[in-house]
């Protein structure tokens, strides 16, 4: 069964733009090497400019395969030049009933 994901990455100053390229090619890679679902994946933007995206992996062995995928490696390489993980609860639209963010129409690549 599918494993759904919610990341929050902050972009580093002057990254927006490289981190929403990154963003935008992360899921392409991981259905081509079968890790992710073909489910539609939602990026947002909370009011701080942390961008979260909501995917599903295809099972739980598909996130420790990713561990030792080396395509994927340098994948999450090339977010730490571009943004830190920050987790949900460090986000102030979470303390809200209804948490609301701003949509992201990703890049074309």
């Amino acid at each position: 069964m599918g494993q759904v994901v919610i990341a929050a990455f902050k972009p580093k100053p002057g990254k927006q733009e490289e981190l929403l390229r990154v963003v935008a090619g992360r899921l392409p890679l991981l259905r081509r090497l079968g890790l992710a679902t073909d489910r539609v994946n939602i990026t947002m933007r909370a009011a701080n400019g942390t961008i979260i995206d909501v995917s599903e992996w295809t099972d739980e062995a598909a996130i420790a395969r990713a561990h030792e995928t080396p395509e994927v490696l340098e994948l999450w390489e090339r977010y730490e030049t571009c943004c830190e993980y920050v987790k949900l609860e460090s986000l102030d639209e979470i303390g809200l009933d209804f948490a609301t963010f701003e949509s992201v129409d990703l890049p074309t690549l």
